[in-house]
């Protein structure tokens, strides 16, 4: 699958912000839903608010070719999902299934974007 690269700097963008609700508001709110400790859920909500701001200015200043930024933000998403396989493994004791659920989802969701988005970028 190969799409228009503004488009998936729009849909990477988008599942940041969603990203950041979900870590930021509901997880942190729900932390013994979830497992995870709400200082371990602000420190992973920077990063997907940092890739929604870069995400959103590459797509702002209307860059001729978006393939190296799109390269970039797979990078770091990838980056991402390594750093939560680590706070996963690091605080597993206190995951519930609930939270080792939405984290694996993620993780699985990140993984077939970055696959989408470095297709894309390299062609």
């Amino acid at each position: 699958m190969k799409l228009n690269p503004k488009t998936l700097l729009v849909i990477d963008g988008l599942g940041a912000l969603l990203s950041v609700l979900s870590l930021g508001v509901i997880l942190s709110k729900y932390e013994s839903v979830f497992g995870m400790p709400r200082q371990t859920l602000y420190l992973l909500t920077i990063f997907p608010c940092l890739f929604a701001i870069y995400d959103f200015i590459c797509i702002k200043i209307k860059i001729g070719n978006l393939k190296p930024s799109l390269r970039t933000i797979a990078f770091a998403n990838l980056a991402y999902c390594c750093l939560s396989i680590f706070l996963i493994f690091h605080h597993y004791a206190q995951l519930t299934i609930w939270g080792l659920t939405y984290f694996i989802i993620e993780i699985i969701i990140l993984i077939g974007l970055v696959v989408v988005e470095l297709k894309t970028a390299c062609k």
